[in-house]
Order: structure tokens, then sequence, then C-alpha cells
């Protein structure tokens, strides 16, 4: 579960990053998830986005467009970059893998 809250930060953090990565235009993203452009930039700067507004955010940046999706993928990675991992060799044991 603490993965879970350490990828919804590192998305929320680097949204702005993500935004402009996406080459989309301030307008476009507000206008697709339902704000006016004057509240997406106020939203932008102070980053201050409902986990709903965000979740919307990168539904629209990362359907047609692999460069944000790799941006998420390395801030996920970054993420989880202190999380413990189990060998390979333990992981085969567990799943009965030969």
């Amino acid at each position: 579960m603490l993965s879970v809250f350490k990828e919804f930060n590192a998305i929320k953090n680097n949204i702005v990053e993500l935004i402009n990565v996406s080459g989309y235009k301030n307008d476009y993203i507000a206008k697709k998830i339902g704000l006016t452009s004057q509240n997406f930039a106020v939203k932008k700067q102070r980053g201050n986005w409902s986990s709903e507004e965000l979740e919307k955010i990168i539904e629209v940046l990362t359907k047609p467009n692999e460069d944000v999706e790799n941006a998420l993928m390395v801030e996920i990675m970054r993420s989880r970059q202190n999380d413990e991992t189990v060998p390979l060799s333990e992981l085969k044991k567990e799943f009965g893998w030969k």
C-alpha cells in the first residue's frame, strides 16, 4: 500500500513536468478535464490538484503520447528505488517455477 502512496506522490509532484513533456497546450488539457483555462493555470502553478483531476490529466496525457508514458514510468521507478526486492531464485521457488 505504501508503494501506491509513493507513486501517487511522485505523479503529483511531477505533474507539471509531465504536462510540459506531453506537448499539449494548457487550454486543451483544461477543456478535456472540465476546467477553465484560468483555473487550470492557477492549479498548475500552485500544484493543488484533486486526485480526480490528476487522474483525468494522466488519462489525457497518456492515451496517445508515448513520451509522457515514459516520463511517468521513470517517476514511478524513482519512487520505488528504495523498495525491497526479491531475488529471482526466491521468486521462482514461491511460484514453483523451474
